[in-house]
């Protein structure tokens, strides 16, 4: 299919883009552009401008910062991230996370901003963030990670607001395991699981709310962190979809089992 015809403005800081956004309501920032793209080649959205950030400088930032928090740009792509030697440091699960990111291409242009301002559903981004108890930086504001996502492809971001960086709270240790569909990558369920020490947080993705946290996996686990917490913890089936790939039932079971999978991932030492 054609993509209909559209202004395409490059911009060099974060201001020119929200300035863009409020002279043109129907403008979209372009990040990566791996949903962006596809969704106008398939006719599901049109725009009369895209504004590209790939040269605002601030936005492909990665820092370790005081504090034990990790920032990185909005910019940055889901490939650097996996191969940085400071996020590594920081949590080789958050670099496992990055570099399991469908295939090579997309790792390469997709970031870490665009996918969660765009929240889909499956994506991996959005489950890790909400179990690293994450903030996210604005062009106006700070939001904490509880307060962001607002439902199915819904986030708190103003149609003029550009996401700027995010940062992480340092875990002591932290894993992420999802289960694909085969053929496109996406995740069907994924499960997320921060140990601070004092809390924890579990986050699943693949629901019908988009990626959620999980408060009786969270005190289970916080009680005792061990997989046979989880014995009696169950995801409610009707928080999943059903399609022609997996029931909902089936969804919700995968849940716990990935869930308990990542404790033991993560008592045995591999997601430190």
């Amino acid at each position: 299919m054609f993509v209909q015809a559209f202004e395409y403005c490059r911009v060099r800081t974060a201001s020119d883009a929200s300035a863009l956004l409020r002279e043109h309501p129907s403008a979209k920032l372009l990040a990566g552009g791996q949903s962006l793209l596809a969704s106008m080649r398939m006719g599901l959205l049109t725009t009369e401008m895209l504004v590209d950030l790939q040269d605002v400088a601030e936005l492909h930032s990665c820092q370790l910062l005081p504090g034990a928090s990790l920032e990185l740009g909005a910019m940055r792509t889901h490939g650097a991230i996996a191969t940085d030697g400071a996020v590594r440091e920081f949590s080789p699960g958050l670099a496992a996370l990055a570099g399991d990111i469908a295939d090579s291409q997309v790792r390469n242009m997709g970031t870490i901003g665009g996918s969660l301002a765009n929240a889909d559903p499956s994506a991996c981004w959005a489950a890790g963030a909400l179990a690293l108890d994450a903030e996210i930086t604005t062009s106006r504001r700070t939001l904490h990670i509880d307060d962001f996502f607002t439902g199915l492809f819904g986030t708190a971001l103003e149609p003029d607001e550009v996401l700027t960086k995010v940062r992480f709270r340092r875990p002591r240790r932290f894993a992420y395991l999802k289960h694909e569909q085969s053929a496109s990558r996406f995740a069907m369920v994924g499960v997320a699981v921060a140990d601070f020490g004092d809390h924890v947080r579990v986050a699943v993705n693949g629901t019908f709310e988009g990626a959620v946290r999980v408060p009786q996996f969270e005190q289970a686990l916080q009680t005792r962190f061990d997989a046979e917490a989880l014995a009696n913890a169950a995801l409610p089936a009707d928080l999943m979809p059903t399609d022609i790939h997996a029931g909902a039932d089936y969804r919700a079971h995968l849940a716990t089992v990935l869930c308990k999978r990542v404790v033991c991932k993560m008592n045995e030492g591999d997601a430190p």
